[in-house]
């Protein structure tokens, strides 16, 4: 866990002040651009050890970061593909996408092709159903995951879907309902 000062930031990356030393932490757009310059951040972080570099990655909560540890164990999947996932995807909206075996969800991200999607699809399915995360995907239902697609299929991306989704109130019946309140969320 990193917890200091942000004194830069780019596209993909926040340089943080911790006691007098400037880190260098990947981490996703939109991190990167909620974070204003001289706030105080806590990021959850891994640490990538090779033997030309140390590279640090860092997350808004943990639950990104274990989303991104399951990530870099399927083979192929290496920080920048883990990470530019969850830059599209919301560990929720992946953990859907992988029990629903929808690898074309998965696809969308930049830098990853069907059978890179449907390799994670693959190999995270028996781990999301041993439960990791599953606490996540309770939530869920066939509702939420057809609003999701027809808000995909009008041109949103799929981080704007899961958030309008994740806006609905419970009690919402129905998935015309469910899509109709969802798409207010964009006009307020």
């Amino acid at each position: 866990m990193v917890r200091g000062t942000v004194i830069a930031r780019s596209k993909d990356a926040l340089v943080i002040d911790v006691g007098s030393v400037g880190l260098k932490v990947a981490v996703t757009d939109a991190v990167a651009m909620e974070t204003d310059l001289g706030t105080t951040i806590t990021l959850h972080t891994y640490l990538q050890v090779r033997e030309d570099a140390l590279n640090l990655y860092g997350f808004a909560s943990e639950d990104e970061l274990v989303t991104f540890e399951l990530l870099l164990g399927v083979s192929g999947v290496g920080p920048k593909v883990a990470l530019a996932t969850l830059g599209v995807l919301s560990p929720d909206a992946l953990r859907m996408a992988v029990a629903g075996e929808e690898p074309g969800l998965i696809a969308r991200v930049p830098g990853v092709g069907k059978r890179t999607a449907e390799k994670i699809v693959l190999e995270l399915r028996d781990k999301i159903k041993q439960g990791v995360g599953l606490q996540a995907l309770a939530g869920a239902t066939d509702a939420d995951t057809e609003v999701i697609e027809a808000l995909i299929a009008l041109g949103y991306s799929v981080v704007e879907a899961q958030r309008a989704v994740q806006k609905i109130p419970k009690d919402a019946v129905g998935v015309e309902e469910r899509l109709r309140l969802a798409l207010s969320q964009f006009t307020a």
